[in-house]
């Protein structure tokens, strides 16, 4: 495990009171959000607030009450290196009201993505994968669909740039994803989802922004998964011609992990580009997935057919089954560890603007994390516990 909290020098900011902290830290992106509370009675800022939240976040904390416990149990450091004015610290209601009633989430997301985006670490990332999440706590017996939050997520860098709220049920999320698409920088970059945003509408779009895509197709696209489909079905020889010629070109890599023997053979073919009914499309290919339990010899296998507009010298082989694998860590690098480490599904928020919120602090916790070098988050929590000011530094950028 390495954590890397330090910054190039940059300028910071000296409050009135006498606290300090860097001009393009994230406390002071929260400086900038918008606080609809009256300022008469005032206690605690939004910024001291979401940074109390944060940093309890960081220290292994997910819940309204343990957040509470964890900064009042550390107040005297907390107030001396926030500068608070007041002696007690926030109560735990006062958390769930904050972010239930004052965080607007449009903007928290817009502020965040701003964040992020300004980081000189930032954009080296290829892959932007897009995929959708239930929060589970908002689910009721009134409201069974809850909240359904779509994200775009860096793969490779851990990050997620922004996320957006579908309504009403996850069939929505093809509404939903040329809003958030739209909002990103899509030069240079390849968009992955999974099958219901294979969609011709949204191929146009990226390809207009300046990226590519790469699609799975499945029945919701018929007409093109059968073409795929006949075109890497083995072909009977012709009586004196043989089999016709192909341009089939194949990567396989073997990996073994979770007690498992995984195999993925991708076959890749520019045969249909000038024949196939799809917006830019360069390549289609066939992905056979085989998995061998290894405890028991078990053997699963499924096989899967796409589509890209990445040509076959931008992309090799070995290349596009990278991009579709790395494509599938949205699962296991975002949700898996929102539920598992962050418990996001165990926190009962029945309020969608309270569950939202959640929802992107998890995300930004989560992007922090990773930024600063951490592969296991868990373990890397358990270290800003024992290390809170090194959690400070990651929140004031000093």
């Amino acid at each position: 495990m390495e954590s890397n909290t330090s910054h190039p020098k940059r300028d910071c900011i000296t409050q009135a009171t006498g606290f300090i902290f860097d001009i393009g830290s994230l406390y002071a992106y929260f400086v900038r959000l918008t606080d609809p509370r009256k300022r008469r009675g005032l206690r605690y800022s939004l910024a001291n607030l979401l940074a109390l939240v944060i940093l309890a976040k960081l220290c292994g904390q997910d819940k309204p009450y343990a957040i509470a416990d964890w900064v009042k149990n550390r107040s005297e450091l907390l107030i001396e290196a926030l500068q608070l004015k007041r002696p007690s610290l926030p109560h735990h209601s006062t958390y769930r009201r904050i972010l239930e009633s004052s965080v607007d989430g449009e903007e928290f997301e817009q502020l965040l993505h701003d964040f992020m985006s300004q980081l000189p670490q930032m954009g080296q990332s290829v892959v932007i994968a897009v995929d959708g999440k239930s929060v589970r706590g908002t689910i009721t017996a009134e409201d069974p669909f809850g909240l359904h939050l779509l994200a775009a997520y860096l793969p490779g860098e851990g990050v997620v740039l922004m996320q957006m709220v579908v309504e009403k049920d996850k069939e929505n999320e093809i509404m939903v994803a040329p809003k958030l698409l739209r909002c990103l920088d899509l030069r240079n970059k390849v968009v992955v989802a999974d099958a219901m945003h294979t969609q011709r509408s949204l191929s146009i779009q990226i390809m207009e922004a300046g990226g590519d895509y790469v699609w799975i197709v499945k029945d919701n696209q018929p007409m093109t998964r059968q073409a795929i489909e006949q075109l890497f079905a083995p072909e009977a020889p012709v009586p004196g011609l043989g089999c016709p010629p192909m341009d089939f070109q194949q990567a396989r890599t073997v990996n073994k992990a979770h007690g498992r023997l995984e195999e993925r053979t991708i076959t890749v073919s520019s045969l249909l580009k000038d024949y196939l009914d799809w917006p830019g499309v360069a390549q289609v290919f066939k992905l056979e997935r085989r998995f061998t339990h290894l405890a028991t010899g078990e053997v699963e296998q499924e096989v899967r057919y796409g589509l890209t507009s990445l040509s076959s010298q931008n992309a090799s082989p070995e290349r596009l089954l990278a991009i579709v694998r790395s494509g599938w860590g949205i699962e296991n690098g975002l949700h898996y560890r929102r539920d598992v480490t962050f418990h996001e599904d165990a926190t009962r928020m029945t309020r969608k603007t309270t569950g939202r919120a959640m929802a992107t602090i998890n995300n930004l916790v989560s992007s922090l994390l990773a930024i600063h070098g951490f592969r296991n988050f868990a373990q890397a929590r358990r270290f800003f516990d024992a290390h809170p000011l090194q959690a400070l530094a990651v929140v004031l950028g000093l």
